[in-house]
């Protein structure tokens, strides 16, 4: 039997919006994810910390701050120093276009989702994703 994909819900810094995060996490959570949330106002090594210890396989990031230049690569770090550096970090909120394609090419994020992404694209991306990882057809 496979296992459920496990995801971290995340929401790092002064950011206190959470209505988005909240509506990603129930809809994962419907798709038949196992869905941990944060809550408000974690540091980038909470987060790490938290990804790790729950064994997810991916940290979805929801950032309307301004501030996921600065706060998001210290993720990745630090997902990569605790032994994490197989977990799928991805980013949603408003994130300009140049910003996202930064973080990506860096190898920061996997994928940023801003809004007019559907639930579905977004389910649908992290089914495969973290069947690809775990050597399985998505299905």
């Amino acid at each position: 039997m496979t296992r459920r994909i496990r995801v971290l819900i995340a929401k790092v810094g002064m950011d206190g919006h959470d209505r988005g995060a909240k509506v990603i996490a129930r809809a994962l959570r419907d798709a038949g994810m196992e869905v941990i949330y944060s809550g408000l106002f974690q540091s980038p090594e909470s987060t790490a910390r938290m990804a790790v210890q729950e064994d997810v396989d991916l940290v979805g990031v929801s950032i309307l701050s301004g501030a996921h230049m600065t706060l998001l690569p210290p993720i990745r770090q630090e997902l990569d120093r605790l032994g994490g550096g197989e977990i799928l970090l991805v980013a949603g909120g408003t994130i300009p276009p140049d910003d996202a394609a930064a973080l990506k090419a860096q190898g920061v994020v996997a994928e940023v989702f801003t809004p007019g992404h559907s639930l579905e694209a977004i389910i649908r991306w992290i089914e495969a994703q973290v069947a690809a990882a775990r050597g399985q057809a998505a299905w």
